[in-house]
């Protein structure tokens, strides 16, 4: 019997729900109705783009006659779960909501995934609207392997972004957003003021989510975590130490007592309250921004891509996917979710809505959702922006969860005032032989 959590009373959802059925599509030769009468499950992550799935499943249910079980689990039980299912050879689910951004090493390794390119071939399979060169290069190479294995289709591409407070930087003479990290650094200190609880910068300083943030300053030296075969630690070099010690500079200097515990919620909160006048961060936490019943600086907000390092400008992107397992039951019906998840019409609405920055690159075009959505064109631009100076921002291997903990002790402590190179020698030493041994299998 098909499980069914998260079933909504029929008639009130589907009144409710927003008209995303692809129109075109369902008037066109393609049959959505191929497999009518089939069941397949789905287990996705905590998110609002889970929400807003959820919410529209009446819409496909009724497109293609497939019933839909929906289970939806935060991510730091969902992806347990998940590898313990996959490890069994007999998943629950036909479908499953993956982060790739930490899991692709480990879903390439054990064959995890369907391969998706036979369904994408497949005429009779695929919409004929599905457009795969509408996919950011960035997910896509997130989303196959080197051998071209397709193992999920994008589905979220979220892009760290630097918001500022237009109010606070119009105060002391800042027109615009900073271009460098030394302008950034420059205008933090001279926005930071104590005695009105007010500071330049807010930034990530807790263990494990610092990595985060640190992640992407490296990138501005145009270096990696790791080499591209995923075997050696570039967490102590040169570049790596400077990023250090540029992160330490900037928190210690312009950032709020107590950031060394600051993760994305406390960060999140000291800039909604108009305490922060900048905050380099992941753009999926811009929703809140504007909800007029939880921040102080709905009309004051200003967004902007990352500045330009010494070497590079690149932005972290941390991308997740929907695939089918490759021992799923319905693998089908499964494909034609896949392709309506990540079809243009729920992706575009998961952007007007705020529930994500889709990896489709089209639907930041659109007229039609800039104009009714509630983010300012401002927002828009750095996406598309952001987009295309994305990078991965975590390293491409197993044990990506221990990585963040090893160097995150690190960085906690050089944000504590601890030598940098000190600091980062002591974890890249620790961390290695943990990369190696996962090497070995």
């Amino acid at each position: 019997m098909i499980r069914r959590r998260t079933l909504l009373a029929a008639s009130a959802a589907a009144l409710a729900a927003p008209a995303i059925v692809e129109k075109a599509n369902a008037q066109s030769a393609f049959d959505w109705k191929q497999f009518k009468g089939q069941s397949i499950e789905v287990n996705f992550q905590l998110s609002p783009r889970g929400d807003l799935i959820k919410r529209s499943l009446p819409r496909f249910e009724e497109m293609t006659g497939i019933r839909v079980g929906f289970e939806q689990i935060p991510e730091q039980q969902q992806r347990p779960k998940v590898a313990m299912e996959m490890a069994t050879g007999h998943p629950s689910f036909d479908v499953v909501n993956v982060g790739m951004h930490v899991q692709k090493r480990l879903v390439e390794r054990a064959g995890w995934m369907a391969d998706l390119r036979p369904f994408i071939a497949d005429k009779g399979l695929s919409n004929p609207d599905l457009d795969m060169a509408d996919f950011s290069a960035a997910s896509m190479a997130v989303a196959s392997q080197s051998d071209g294995k397709i193992n999920v289709m994008p589905n979220n591409q979220d892009l760290f972004i630097l918001f500022y407070n237009k109010e606070l930087l119009a105060a002391k003479g800042f027109n615009a957003p900073p271009r460098t990290y030394d302008e950034l650094y420059t205008m933090a200190k001279a926005l930071t003021d104590p005695s009105k609880q007010v500071y330049g910068f807010v930034g990530r300083g807790l263990k494990n989510a610092n990595v985060a943030l640190w992640d992407n300053i490296l990138l501005g030296w145009n270096q990696d975590t790791v080499t591209p075969d995923g075997k050696k630690l570039l967490t102590d070099t040169p570049e790596a130490i400077a990023a250090a010690t540029w992160y330490q500079k900037i928190m210690r200097d312009c950032g709020p007592p107590g950031n060394i515990g600051f993760n994305w919620n406390e960060c999140q909160t000291t800039f909604m309250q108009g305490r922060g006048a900048m905050w380099w961060d992941g753009i999926g936490f811009s929703a809140p921004l504007l909800d007029k019943t939880k921040s102080k600086v709905v009309d004051k907000v200003g967004f902007a891509p990352v500045p330009a390092g010494p070497k590079a400008q690149l932005c972290a992107t941390y991308i997740e996917g929907i695939g089918i397992p490759a021992q799923a039951k319905n693998k089908k019906a499964a494909w034609l979710f896949l392709q309506w998840a990540t079809g243009k019409e729920l992706l575009g609405e998961t952007l007007r809505t705020g529930s994500g920055t889709p990896a489709r690159m089209s639907v930041y075009t659109r007229t039609d959702i800039i104009e009714k959505s509630a983010f300012p064109k401002e927002w828009f631009e750095t996406t598309a922006t952001s987009l295309k100076m994305a990078r991965n921002g975590l390293p491409t291997i197993v044990p990506v969860t221990e990585f963040r903990d090893a160097i995150g002790v690190g960085l906690t402590n050089i944000v504590g005032g601890a030598d940098p190179a000190s600091e980062l020698k002591k974890a890249t030493a620790a961390f290695q032989p943990v990369l190696d041994k996962s090497n070995e299998t």
